[in-house]
């Protein structure tokens, strides 16, 4: 065991956020933290590396154990590169290095013993420098680096003039070269493209130490993680396996737990009604019996009502105008920055009642292919062309669409000046408002909450073609399935980007994966697109191999020929086995009727199953000497 936390409790302004919260974590443990916004995951984070303290409870780690901790944000002001940013996880090595040198320098005028000390000084700090792998950790460097979505032109880059995003992705990259014993990740998947998150979660499967991740990426917690806790009302559920498998185990417990409580609510219903129909009949042994009635139910451990999150919260969008069939055609559309080409060949076509989702690396145009769609920015050349009926309802997470000097709800309930109060705060709470939050002014507000409130608008609007951009970003894993469910119901049109792969599969009936070269269209969610990617690359593997010297080709048709009929006679005997014990089960069947007194006096009926014993028994002699030929 590295960590154990006993009890950890914790208040702000006399509110409980954690409330005796207890785990342990052993070596090689993948421990996800999920929850609600507000739950307290971070909070629990920051308590566990010393950032804050706990109200009450204990944490212990192993001796020596080292912790490493990605917070949300990153503040950097360093005037280095991002190379040099991570290459300082490195001194150690750098410093050995010069030293190795010194000391190559200093033998070449050293004899005898002071050449001996210098070269036992010499061989430990080769054996050090070996030990923390110095003549690779350059190489290191640049792996960890591209594979988090950095270009080689980007390692020059100064830190200072980073984006926020891009400062996470360096903090991160140090973290993993530090390579601690315990890994504190909260939401590492942030500003990751879907490429950098799958280098993620390969890097963190093989990571040689403890990890704990908070995450509202559904995906990524069920390729990394063997241990879920989720913090409810300050409370934790904790339960081995991945994401998947915990929802499943979770909800089962909440079903069992809701019904005990009725059950016994039932019951404590049902006695008071027995004790104050003994107490009307006003005898002695009848109110003697409902005093012993009464002591036994206050005697009764009163099960707490199960609490759940919004449990009754749904979110309804609906167009107001059904489009045609045909709502976007795109032809040829070209975007260039200056001289730097972005995309050509843009071209397809989407359809009413399809929800299709835009995937593809950071930087190859996703969002700008949108804000074309939008007339937000122009197109270099090619045509766009709207079917009849369409409108459009746009999110942008840049959030031009807001009145600073609104608050909240005025902002929602100007622009729907039809709807109820109730409908308003529903909608609002589905993405994270609620109380007296509604009544915060927007120029309050961070970007990402913006973002929630042109959400929320966005889908309150009776447009039938939605255009999302990231509409999954700053939204809890509750929000994220309301918001499932709604575009699931939409009887609209959507086209969205996203990196969330579990929000993809759950809602996409098509992606289209953008290049520069143009727009590849796959039928299906995530996963039919991974089968498809995956039966691509087979096919690219095989047309490779036509492609080799003829007597290679040769051998490689002949070892295919030679697979074909394997697989051929391998159906073959399957086939025969299945036959075999189908008839000599038939064969038993035909013996015990044979052998009934009914049927041994019926001479008619005799003779038809003997004839039959007689053709199953030939049937099987065939069968058997073809199935020894083939074995």
């Amino acid at each position: 065991m590295v960590l154990s936390c006993q009890n950890i409790c914790k208040t702000f302004v006399e509110k409980p956020i954690l409330n005796h919260i207890s785990f342990h974590l052993n070596e090689n443990d993948r421990l996800a933290i999920i929850g609600y916004n507000g739950a307290g995951k971070s909070t629990l984070l920051k308590i566990l590396v010393g950032e804050l303290s706990a109200d009450e409870g204990e944490i212990s780690m192993k001796k020596d154990a080292s912790l490493g901790y990605l917070a949300q944000h990153q503040d950097h002001s360093f005037h280095r590169t991002i190379f040099d940013e991570l290459l300082s996880v490195k001194q150690e090595i750098i410093e050995l290095d010069h030293q190795m040198r010194v000391y190559e320098q200093e033998m070449e005028h050293l004899s005898g013993e002071a050449l001996e000390q210098k070269m036992n000084q010499y061989t430990n700090a080769t054996h050090r420098f070996e030990q923390l792998n110095g003549f690779a950790y350059k190489s290191e460097i640049t792996g960890i680096l591209k594979g988090l979505g950095f270009t080689e032109e980007d390692f020059k880059k100064q830190i200072n003039t980073l984006s926020g995003g891009q400062m996470t992705r360096v903090a991160l990259g140090k973290l993993l070269l530090k390579n601690p014993d315990i890994l504190l990740l909260d939401e590492p998947t942030n500003h990751l493209d879907v490429e950098s998150i799958r280098w993620l979660e390969n890097y963190l499967s093989h990571y040689n130490g403890a990890v704990i991740i908070v995450s509202h990426d559904r995906y990524f917690l069920d390729k990394i993680v063997n241990k879920v806790m989720e913090i409810e009302f300050g409370k934790a559920m904790l339960f081995t396996g991945n994401y998947t498998q915990f929802i499943g185990k979770r909800d089962q417990i909440k079903a069992i737990r809701q019904k005990e409580y009725e059950n016994q609510q039932q019951e404590i219903k049902h006695q008071q009604e027995v004790i104050k129909k003994l107490k009307q009949f006003n005898r002695e042994k009848s109110i003697r019996r409902a005093e012993s009635r009464e002591k036994a139910l206050s005697k009764i451990e009163v099960l707490e009502k199960p609490m759940e999150y919004n449990a009754d919260m749904r979110l309804s969008i609906e167009p107001e105008i059904i489009s045609g069939n045909d709502v976007l055609t795109l032809k040829n559309i070209e975007k260039s920055f200056g001289s730097r080409p972005l995309f050509h060949h843009i071209s397809c076509h989407i359809f009413r009642g399809e929800r299709v989702a835009l995937i593809g690396p950071n930087g190859t145009g996703k969002t700008t292919l949108l804000k074309i769609i939008c007339k937000k920015i122009r197109k270099n050349s090619g045509t766009i062309q709207l079917g009849t009926g369409v409108s459009i309802g746009y999110y942008d997470q840049a959030q031009d669409n807001l009145d600073d000097s609104k608050t909240i709800f005025d902002e929602i309930s100007d622009t729907y000046p039809d709807l109820t109060n109730t409908k308003i705060r529903n909608t609002l709470a589905a993405f994270l408002f609620y109380g007296e939050d509604v009544f915060r002014p927007i120029s309050s507000l961070s970007g990402g909450e913006k973002g929630r409130v042109s959400l929320a608008k966005l889908m309150l609007s009776h447009a039938n073609f939605l255009i999302l951009d990231e509409p999954t970003n700053h939204l809890d894993i509750h929000s994220k399935e309301i918001l499932e469910s709604a575009m699931n119901l939409y009887t609209g049109t959507i086209f969205y980007v996203s990196h969330d792969r579990y929000f993809i599969n759950k809602t996409a009936t098509r992606i289209l994966e953008i290049s520069k070269n143009g727009l590849t269209s796959y039928a299906g969610n995530y996963q039919d697109y991974l089968s498809q990617k995956e039966k691509e690359m087979i096919t690219a593997a095989e047309e490779k191999a036509a492609e080799i010297p003829t007597e290679s080709k040769l051998n490689w048709q002949q070892q295919k020929e030679e697979q074909a009929k394997q697989r051929k006679r391998e159906n073959r005997l399957k086939k025969i086995e299945d036959t075999i014990t189908g008839l000599e089960e038939r064969q038993q069947e035909v013996e015990n009727q044979m052998a009934l007194p009914e049927i041994a006096t019926d001479v008619g009926k005799l003779v038809e199953l003997s004839n039959e014993q007689a053709s199953i028994t030939a049937s099987l002699e065939e069968l058997y000497e073809e199935w020894e030929s083939l074995c």
